[in-house]
């Protein structure tokens, strides 16, 4: 057996291979098509641990035939940089992936720049944090940007059965049996982690003797110990487990907080925190809103302090934020309203902006009319004058409907109807 991981050995050779990032790299999508032109293009890809990063440079590499070189911006330094350049000259392009790209410094974006600018270099740069606020804007502006979404438990599961079924680089070889609900908690229990999925299978299957049969048979309870989570008794389409967060929501925005700690209680005992959180911020603003809009920041630090803290004590904070969330008031005006404007979007109806709020901070921009008539609101009373801001052809839309909840979304409405009848009273 080699000693690389699993998860590494797993890696895809081509694009055809990577598994999920179908938006990324599926028939038609951009990187497909960069790879099918053999025009590649410097780019960051961002996203969570273990979500395909690695495993689409190397399947660039690996479609394209270009020599391939890993680099880490933290630990490897300008020397290495160096080489990988040498060679660049040599070969006349080497695609290098550099890990924790945002930790570039300086003195290596400075030498690798040039490399980039002549297209002798493409930087595949990956990234667990938000390129935007992270990563130098030279590099950035180099690179085209794509993010990588956390895959699903059936990713996930197709990840592990090739594995299973792989005699070349996987565990084929291996008399292993495998029980279908072992492989869904994987499944479920990695987060969106294929790499935390597949070493954990490969500790399984590695740590766990041969029984009289001659075979290797990883339980439920194996793969619990393996992957450090307790198993949530999902069903073979992982219902069970979207069921109770299903009912946690819509607990909370029944109001009803005995029954959402219930749920809150059978969450934690899967210990499933990545779902706890995620559920628990989109609640706060999709079903509390306005309503108390303080809700969203308190249920976010709750959320960090559980992360800090880690389990049994994050049930605390998560606990208090949940009894909030139960107990506010509820607004669903701030989605419905975004939603009724994306649906016009959506229906092709976009419309030219008016002229007089178009920029004007460019040379000749006046002359083509541009900001001539706007008015700028902060000289007049209450910082409101009357002047058209949507498109002609959506003038008299409306998208936000006030709800009388909270003392905090009854001002916003006393001003929105107080804004909408100076509105009807200038057009009598």
């Amino acid at each position: 057996m080699s000693v690389q991981p699993l998860a590494y050995r797993m890696r895809p050779r081509t694009i055809e291979e990577v598994i999920g990032q179908e938006h990324l790299v599926g028939k038609g999508k951009m990187i497909e098509r960069m790879v099918r032109a053999k025009r590649l293009s410097s780019m960051i890809l961002y996203g969570p641990p273990g979500v395909g990063k690695t495993s689409i440079a190397s399947a660039i590499a690996g479609s394209t035939n270009y020599a391939f070189r890993t680099l880490n911006a933290v630990t490897h330094q300008k020397k290495d940089l160096q080489i990988v350049a040498e060679e660049a000259k040599m070969s006349g392009k080497v695609i290098l992936l550099l890990d924790e790209v945002h930790r570039l410094d300086k003195a290596k974006q400075d030498f690798l720049l040039p490399y980039l600018e002549n297209g002798m270099i493409t930087l595949i740069g990956a990234t667990t944090s938000n390129p935007y606020h992270a990563i130098n804007p030279a590099i950035r502006s180099r690179c085209q940007i794509f993010e990588c979404k956390p895959l699903s438990p059936d990713d996930i599961l197709q990840a592990l059965k090739r594995a299973l079924e792989n005699e070349e680089k996987g565990l084929g070889k291996l008399a292993l049996e495998v029980n279908d609900e072992a492989l869904d908690h994987l499944a479920y229990a990695a987060n969106g982690d294929a790499r935390s999925a597949l070493n954990a299978l490969e500790l399984a299957a590695l740590s766990t003797e041969e029984s009289k049969d001659g075979l290797i048979h990883i339980t439920t309870e194996i793969a619990e110990e393996c992957i450090q989570k307790k198993s949530f008794q999902h069903d073979r389409d992982g219902d069970a487990h979207y069921d109770v967060l299903s009912a946690f929501q819509k607990s909370i925005r029944g109001s009803d907080v005995n029954a959402a700690l219930h749920y809150l209680a059978r969450l934690i005992e899967a210990e499933d925190l990545p779902s706890i959180s995620r559920r628990m911020l989109v609640i706060a603003y999709e079903d509390i809103g306005l309503a108390n809009p303080q809700a969203g920041p308190r249920a976010l630090a709750a959320v960090q302090t559980a992360e800090k803290i880690g389990f049994p004590e994050a049930r605390i904070p998560l606990a208090a934020a949940v009894i909030e969330l139960a107990l506010s008031p509820k607004s669903n005006s701030a989605i419905t309203a975004i939603d009724t404007a994306l649906s016009d979007i959506h229906s092709g109806k976009i419309g030219e902006v008016p002229l007089h709020l178009k920029d004007a901070h460019y040379q000749g921009a006046k002359a083509l009319g541009r900001g001539i008539d706007y008015l700028y609101p902060h000289n007049y009373e209450n910082a409101w004058v009357n002047q058209q801001y949507l498109p002609d052809l959506l003038k008299d839309s409306h998208y936000y409907t006030p709800k009388a909840t909270g003392k905090f979304e009854q001002a916003l409405s006393q001003v929105y109807e107080k804004i909408e009848k100076n509105k009807k009273n200038l057009k009598a």
